[in-house]
């Protein structure tokens, strides 16, 4: 049976075994339920209301009228209530509900017409309650225009047949054939609508099919573009797809993107973004596929949960010079580190995984950046060193040590290092002005060890900082403080205090790196110190 239907229906949509699409016709099935059922419900109860008030209008078998109304009203809940239950449903169950449903609705009109004392009166009531359901399902319910019309001919079929059972004063034939001609109006209009909106929803999809990953939300943008999750068609590997318009982008632009993931794929650290793919589809979208996570970035952390523990913050920037020393010992330096370029998760069984995101502005330490204009500052103005201030093209690694310090500052108090309402003013700051320890800013009590490490690490003398991320990653672990953040600790975070939280607010979803508008980050020389 299930084999036939599905011959005769065709499939919902394109590609119907996937999970995914068929949780959006069981939602959409559900949705229809719904709205019939409240409207037949509201619909009899007014009925019911009018044959009190004029009890003259009360047909002799209204009492078999309400319990056919009530039978259609209670197998109509049934399926919305099948429909809404979040279960991988098969395609032949889906089918069943739909063609079910159609049936239901169909038969409940004419027989309640049938039962009604002035007859072809409420023939042609019925039509048009049945042509509002029928026409809604082809609004609502993805659906091909050969599924429409075979169900659309089904519903029309019952009330079809109460005409010609009806005897009336009016001449069998010329009713007859006025609700044949009603029929066949209901049928052509769901088919037609049907038909346009699934051709709708084939060519979103096919505009949102990039090679080989379908694209689905947009989870972030900025001004080179936009970041959307993704899966890709045979893996169904969760994935985030960075997009650049290559009709928009300028050649820097684009050169800056191509030298991102170039550059970033050459880095293996479990501490660093992931690249998949690369690629540029025919109407002349560049794009790049990297690995989804669904987690927070540190800022948004301590936003959203204030200044974190001491023990937590040494766990996550222990990771991060893991990655970095990876990065400077293959040549290359960020430049741009801070809280919200670094996204914390749960990977597999292991909580507070750290991972380092947007490689767009890294810096190759042997090579003259052509990309860029002499002296130009590159970097987030509360994360800047005080060299990539004054002589940008000589910044070191150590650079990336400041924007750390200044990231591990936050995270222990909620602020940045320095304060203030200009970007002169912030660059006056880094070179000049000696910072405030965080213990005397957050509300947290912060160990003079780890304190000491990250003023060591703001040092306005390069050579004042750790000398490397790997002698950074040392001396985070010779602090008594490393270790004390354990599994079972990161685990609770997430399980008792993240999760209800995100519950209760709006989910925010997190790709592993997200498109940054060049031209706000990068400030020549002459325009930051006018």
């Amino acid at each position: 049976m299930q084999h036939l239907l599905s011959n005769l229906l065709g499939r919902f949509k394109p590609g119907a075994s996937s999970a995914e699409r068929r949780g959006f016709m069981r939602s959409r099935l559900a949705l229809y339920c719904k709205l019939m059922f409240w409207s037949i419900l509201i619909l009899v109860g007014f009925i019911n209301v009018m044959y009190a008030v004029f009890p003259e209008t009360r047909p002799a078998r209204a009492t078999a009228v309400n319990i056919m109304a009530a039978s259609g009203i209670l197998m109509i809940g049934t399926a919305w209530l099948a429909a809404r239950r979040e279960n991988d449903y098969s395609e032949g169950v889906l089918t069943g509900i739909d063609v079910s449903s159609t049936l239901i609705i169909g038969a409940a009109f004419a027989v309640s017409a049938v039962l009604a004392q002035d007859r072809l009166v409420n023939v042609y009531s019925s039509f048009i309650w049945v042509s509002f359901a029928i026409f809604g399902r082809s609004l609502i319910v993805p659906s091909s225009g050969r599924r429409t019309l075979l169900l659309s001919i089904l519903g029309t079929l019952p009330i079809l047949s109460t005409a010609l059972m009806v005897t009336t004063a009016v001449p069998r034939p010329a009713l007859f054939v006025g609700a044949l001609i009603f029929c066949a109006v209901i049928v052509v209009l769901s088919t037609v609508g049907s038909h346009v909106i699934y051709g709708l929803r084939q060519q979103v999809r096919e505009a949102m099919q990039l090679g080989q990953y379908s694209l689905g939300d947009k989870i972030g943008e900025g001004g080179m573009g936009a970041v959307y999750k993704a899966k890709h068609a045979m893996l169904r590997r969760p994935t985030a797809i960075k997009l650049l318009r290559g009709d928009v982008a300028s050649a820097e632009a684009l050169q800056r993107f191509e030298r991102e993931v170039q550059l970033t794929s050459e880095l293996t650290h479990p501490n660093t973004i992931a690249i998949y793919d690369y690629g540029r589809s025919p109407d002349g979208v560049f794009y790049y596929a990297m690995e989804y996570l669904d987690g927070i970035d540190l800022e948004k952390m301590v936003n959203k949960y204030g200044p974190q523990p001491p023990e937590r913050v040494v766990h996550i920037l222990r990771q991060i010079c893991g990655a970095l020393s990876e990065a400077h010992g293959r040549g290359l330096i960020h430049r741009d580190i801070k809280p919200s370029n670094i996204i914390v998760s749960c990977r597999g069984d292991i909580a507070d995984v750290a991972k380092i995101l947007d490689f767009g502005l890294v810096k190759e330490m042997d090579k003259d950046d052509q990309i860029e204009g002499e002296n130009t500052v590159s970097g987030t103005p509360a994360y800047l060193s005080p060299e990539a201030i004054t002589d940008p093209d000589q910044i070191s690694p150590r650079s990336d040590i400041y924007a750390l310090g200044a990231v591990a500052y936050f995270l222990l108090s909620g602020k940045t290092p320095f304060e203030g309402k200009s970007v002169v003013q912030l660059c006056y700051h880094h070179l000049h002005t000696t910072p405030v320890r965080p213990s005397l800013r957050g509300d947290l009590e912060v160990p003079a060890e780890i304190e000491e490490l990250v003023l060591q690490c703001l040092a306005k003398d390069p050579d004042a900082r750790p000398s490397s991320a790997r002698e950074m990653g040392k001396l985070l672990g010779r602090l008594d403080l490393a270790g004390q953040w354990t599994e079972d600790r990161a685990r609770g975070w997430w399980d008792d205090d993240y999760v209800p939280r995100m519950e209760t607010e709006e989910r925010e979803r997190l790709a592993l790196t997200m498109t940054v508008d060049i031209g706000q980050r990068n400030l020549s020389l002459g325009q930051l110190l006018d």
